[in-house]
């Protein structure tokens, strides 16, 4: 059902989703659907959940693959992980991690990009020894600032591209080379 899902959001979009397209898609009657899901909104989180998972899960393994030698140089790793997500995984393109559909789709208490930084600073803080407290408003500021750059890359389409991602990795490495000077981060990773 989820890969149902993942299909009819890629083509018609959150707002042109059905459950009953949901479940002619999947080959299941429409109350099957609803034994698992008590409307679109709840498959397409589940859709979202299963995304973040993936992109926390791709982090980690390319995390331990280049074993990068401070926390904050995977900012690029990360930016590469949510590109090749964008462009390959059927329906990310257009809900991402939620957040056209509700800012706190993921989690009730937060907003979906503090979810997603949380996330990220917990996983880095775990893979470098660094204490979260320190990590956590970087990343989420990294987080921010590349959410919104990346959307001028791919939902605006003002500019090419590659020259839009190229410059997000750039101005996101700018700030968390700042910030991990002088802040006792620096010290911590290395």
């Amino acid at each position: 059902m989820l890969e149902a899902c993942a299909e009819l959001v890629g083509e018609l979009g959150y707002d042109g989703v059905t459950t009953t397209l949901i479940a002619e898609r999947a080959g299941v009657a429409v109350g099957s659907l609803y034994q698992f899901f008590p409307d679109k909104r709840a498959v397409v989180q589940a859709l979202t959940q299963r995304n973040l998972d993936r992109f926390m899960t791709e982090i980690a393994r390319r995390l331990d693959a280049q074993a990068p030698a401070h926390w904050f140089d995977g900012a690029d790793l990360v930016f590469d992980i949510y590109v090749q997500m964008y462009r390959e995984v059927p329906g990310f393109s257009r809900i991402r991690f939620g957040d056209v559909v509700d800012l706190r789709l993921i989690d009730g208490e937060r907003d979906n990009n503090t979810v997603i930084a949380d996330g990220m600073a917990t996983l880095l803080a775990e893979r470098f020894g660094v204490p979260f407290d320190e990590i956590r408003m970087p990343v989420a500021v990294a987080n921010e600032i590349a959410d919104s750059i990346l959307n001028l890359a791919f939902r605006r389409a003002l500019f090419p591209e590659e020259q839009v991602i190229a410059e997000a990795k750039a101005v996101v490495r700018e700030y968390l080379s700042g910030r991990t000077t002088g802040t006792g981060v620096a010290a911590a990773a290395g």
